[in-house]
């Protein structure tokens, strides 16, 4: 069983992107270097034979030139023959190193340097001589000796002696042995083999820790996608470096925060749903049973009764709705609206709420990016708010101010206002605060001005104590903030700062 699972690990290690990668770098660089070498030994072996046959050339060049000049240069004496010819070349030659010369007359002697490095004098040379015709032109033919492989080159030489008696025709060979010279070349490629094997090792030990390193986000993706689960989704990935790879860790992180906030969203709407959906329900339920239908007033009173409850549903559904979509990026759509006649339009809207001393005390032109539809929703909520904690008569003032690159929304009133201990929980769903016990409403509207304000990348101000009144603000930046997974924190303010 162990050994099943080592080797099913082993083959998994090799299907990793690492190995694939790393097996591709190598393969490749391999390529490249054996293609290298192969080209280097082919080159090298011509520029042999090249350097070869030119050697030769030079030996049958500087024999034509004895031949033209008929002086041998050492005595200064004429070459009248072709033995005497072939004798002075071979006498006065200083070959290369792999390199011997052999003059073979027609009929007589053979004429050898003094000390060959390699026999040149051999049956198969002397047969390959003896089938050139006199007139023919220089042959040459690759043939085995004590050096290996030799090329020979033979060219025959013809010279009309004065004596009848001499022979007219020879043959001046060259040999030059290869084996020796591509021995080198070999040595050679059998060098640069170990310098590539060791660059190749170099390149995997390199290439393994580069490839490590840039591949690790991957690790830590599939750590956080084996983590991640439906009741926990807060893992992130740690992102490093600007690359391809970081695009894709941060692609990720911003994947699990857009899935983070919808499961959030969604389980506070089912848990708000569930949580104050049941007391209407159970309400209705609890008088349908106990209606007594032949009794006209008690079906009317119940039937009064089952619609307003309904009534209120569809209200708190609606408020759970609207702020289950405050997380959407299209929860506001951004566009110049004017701050003054926004504050004109919502107090037009606002006087026909109830009795009260409706006021402007500021009003602030400047444009701003924002969503004209939802401020104005914000902003009623607000006056809605005021309207149903004061009494016919107090002050109801609204104002719009820039201060600080801001833009202020403030809906202020003279009503009993509220306790320090529970300013923060009036901005909880279904929060209220002590003076708000018995007033009708969800308990949903300032979390949805909360809502509207932070999806503009703004924020709520309040200040209020009791006695004093309250003061609720929309702040928003006069250039469009970071939207709604980002907003800033709802300010408490001073308690002074209501009454101003």
């Amino acid at each position: 069983m162990r050994l099943t699972t080592l080797a099913r690990d082993r083959r998994r290690a090799l299907r990793t992107v690492r190995s694939k990668v790393l097996a591709a770098v190598l393969a490749a660089s391999g390529l490249g270097l054996a293609l290298t070498g192969t080209v280097s030994v082919v080159l090298q072996r011509g520029a042999t034979e090249v350097r070869a046959e030119a050697s030769v050339r030079q030996e049958i060049d500087e024999l034509r030139a004895f031949a033209a000049e008929g002086v041998d240069p050492r005595t200064g004496r004429p070459l009248p023959t072709v033995a005497e010819l072939l004798r002075a070349k071979i006498e006065s030659d200083v070959p290369d190193t792999h390199e011997t010369a052999l003059g073979i007359v027609a009929g007589g002697p053979t004429y050898a340097s003094a000390v060959p490095p390699f026999d040149l004098n051999t049956p198969a040379v002397r047969a390959f001589a003896a089938r050139l015709a006199p007139d023919a032109p220089a042959g040459t033919t690759v043939v085995r000796t004590d050096a290996g492989r030799t090329r020979v080159t033979a060219v025959p030489v013809t010279l009309t002696p004065a004596d009848p008696a001499q022979p007219a025709t020879g043959v001046y060979v060259v040999g030059h042995a290869l084996d020796p010279e591509f021995a080198v070349v070999h040595d050679n490629a059998r060098s640069y083999a170990v310098v590539a094997l060791g660059a190749l090792l170099l390149v995997a030990a390199v290439g393994y820790v580069v490839i490590v390193r840039l591949l690790r986000p991957l690790d830590h993706l599939h750590a956080a996608a084996v983590d991640v689960g439906v009741d926990d989704l807060s893992h992130r990935v740690p992102v490093h470096g600007d690359d391809d790879v970081a695009d894709l860790a941060r692609g990720f992180n911003g994947m699990l925060e857009r899935l983070e906030t919808s499961f959030e969203t969604q389980r506070q709407f089912l848990d708000d749903a569930g949580h104050e959906l049941r007391t209407p329900l159970t309400i209705v339920q609890g008088h349908l049973e106990l209606l007594d239908v032949d009794d006209p007033r008690d079906v009317t009173e119940t039937r009064d009764l089952v619609l307003d409850e309904l009534s209120r549903m569809t209200r708190l559904v609606d408020d759970l709705t609207l702020l289950a979509k405050a997380r959407r990026p299209d929860f506001v759509t951004l566009q110049a609206v004017e701050a003054g006649r926004l504050l004109d339009d919502v107090y037009d809207k606002v006087v026909p709420l109830g009795e009260r001393q409706w006021r402007v005390e500021e009003r602030a032109e400047v444009t701003v990016q924002a969503d004209g539809q939802r401020l104005t929703q914000a902003v009623l909520q607000l006056v809605s708010n005021a309207v149903k904690f004061t009494r016919p008569g107090d002050l109801i003032a609204l104002g719009s101010a820039v201060r600080g690159g801001e833009l202020h929304l403030r809906v202020r009133d003279s009503g009993p206002g509220i306790a320090a201990g529970d300013l923060e929980r009036i901005f909880e769903r279904f929060g209220r605060a002590e003076t708000g016990r018995g007033v009708e409403g969800s308990g949903l509207g300032l979390s949805i001005v909360t809502a509207i304000a932070e999806a503009h990348g703004g924020r709520v101000d309040v200040s209020s104590a009791p006695g004093l009144g309250s003061s609720f603000a929309v702040v928003l930046p006069l250039v469009p903030g970071p939207g709604p997974h980002h907003p800033p924190p709802t300010q408490l303010l001073p308690a002074a700062e209501a009454t101003t």
